[in-house]
């Protein structure tokens, strides 16, 4: 790679990130930046023939058929009760925890993200009943809000998980052990989010509202039978991947029929909610294929220019150990993720990063986790982060504001990915569990 490919290749890298700045769609400013790199480092290719062919070549995966079924059944059941219904049936059981009332935004998220895939739609859903009713009962708006923005990213930690789809239809992974690999550090990080609760509450008594008065074991029963339908459709979903009886596509289609049930049992199922789910989920999932299409395309294109190679050989020179290799790639993603949304993020990089962390012995799977740690990170980034936005609209707030009572949380999340990776069977038990069974 000579010095003036070097730097031209490194000019339309700034060019791609200065139409991201632009405010022009990433998929096509992706699009544009690459045929302007092919009539220059490949003149004698026809950019129009190697768009359509890359682009379906890369589009045509079974695996990516599951991305619209899970974004459509969070979209019914975001336009259902269930946020009310949550909270009506975790409250009672959370008084007595240190923080109370506070923890039912992150074991409602844990809860939706299971049956969501979005983090904006899980944040979303939880805070509109959430953050009113905290609000009347006398709790700090920082603990509120910056809990809810950290809960919100488990919608893309524990499956099902868009970015784990994408990630592993890029890495070329199975969807259902990176779904597998998610829910113990799901569970892990949902359990410091509450611990980070607990030691707020017990550092600030004086901010926490009084104990409701004392209710019944039945009356307690009978207010969490709401979240019956919700936790089967769970079971559902997840139970019929790693039981072996469904594929990823499949349990998807499992889900959007249970929530179609729910739906329609919640009297919430016409023709407008129909519409409107299936409008949410289609412009959803045209954006992120417009992105995977762009992304496609641009890793054929800056293959032209070396620049992917030379990165990596430069990086590999550096002889960096997994965990340095680690840490590097996670300050990386958290710059990105400032500006950047998350699926953005993972196609830009994976084709890049991929044969470094082969080269360094990273399973796979393990990474797929890691990036999906670092995309939630820069779900509660600014200026960009999408659980901010979502925030500052339902509460008026400024996204700084919000960035910075979400902080402590962004920490615990990088607390989390040194977490697993001392203990990387904390990610991989699982999926090892599905391969075994599997035998």
């Amino acid at each position: 790679m000579t010095g003036l490919d070097a730097q031209i290749a490194l000019l339309a890298v700034a060019a791609l990130f200065f139409l991201f700045g632009s405010g022009i769609w990433i998929g096509l400013s992706m699009i544009g930046v690459s045929i302007a790199v092919m009539w220059i480092f490949a003149p004698n290719r026809l950019a129009g023939d190697a768009m359509a062919t890359t682009i379906f070549s890369d589009s045509s995966s079974w695996t990516l058929t599951a991305l619209p079924l899970f974004i459509w059944m969070g979209e019914i059941l975001f336009r259902t009760a269930i946020s009310e219904d949550m909270f009506r049936g975790l409250a009672p059981w959370m008084q007595r925890l240190p923080g109370r009332l506070v923890h039912t935004n992150i074991i409602g998220c844990s809860i939706f993200a299971a049956v969501s895939g979005s983090s904006a739609a899980t944040c979303a859903t939880i805070g509109k009943m959430t953050v009113p009713e905290l609000r009347k009962r006398g709790y700090p708006d920082e603990i509120a809000i910056g809990s809810l923005s950290g809960a919100g990213t488990l919608g893309l930690l524990i499956p099902p998980s868009l970015i784990m789809i994408v990630y592993g239809v890029q890495a070329e992974v199975s969807v259902a052990k990176l779904f597998a690999a998610g829910i113990v550090p799901g569970i892990m990080l949902a359990l410091l989010f509450m611990g980070y609760v607990a030691v707020w509450a017990a550092l600030n008594p004086a901010r926490v509202p009084p104990r409701d008065p004392s209710t019944s074991l039945g009356t307690k029963l009978r207010a969490s039978g709401s979240l019956i339908p919700v936790v089967l459709l769970i079971l559902v979903v997840l139970g019929s991947i790693y039981a072996g009886i469904a594929t990823a596509t499949e349990s998807a289609a499992f889900g959007v029929l249970g929530s179609f049930v729910i739906a329609a049992a919640q009297r919430r199922l016409n023709l407008d909610t129909f519409w409107q789910s299936a409008m949410g989920a289609t412009r959803l999932t045209a954006m992120i294929l417009l992105i995977l299409a762009g992304a496609s395309f641009l890793k054929l294109a800056m293959g032209f220019t070396g620049l992917p190679r030379h990165l990596a050989e430069t990086i590999a020179a550096w002889q960096l150990t997994p965990a340095m290799l680690i840490l590097v790639l996670a300050i990386l993603y958290i710059i990105l993720g400032c500006f950047l949304d998350g699926i953005s993020m993972v196609v830009l990089t994976i084709a890049i990063v991929m044969p470094m962390v082969e080269q360094a012995g990273i399973d796979k799977i393990w990474f797929g986790i890691f990036v999906t740690l670092v995309v939630e990170m820069a779900q509660i980034t600014p200026p960009v982060g999408f659980n901010l936005f979502v925030l500052q609209g339902m509460t008026g707030k400024s996204i700084f504001w919000i960035g910075k009572v979400s902080f402590p949380f962004f920490v615990l999340m990088c607390v989390a990915v040194v977490i697993t990776y001392v203990f990387p069977d904390l990610v991989m038990w699982l999926p090892n569990q599905m391969t075994q069974a599997a035998r």
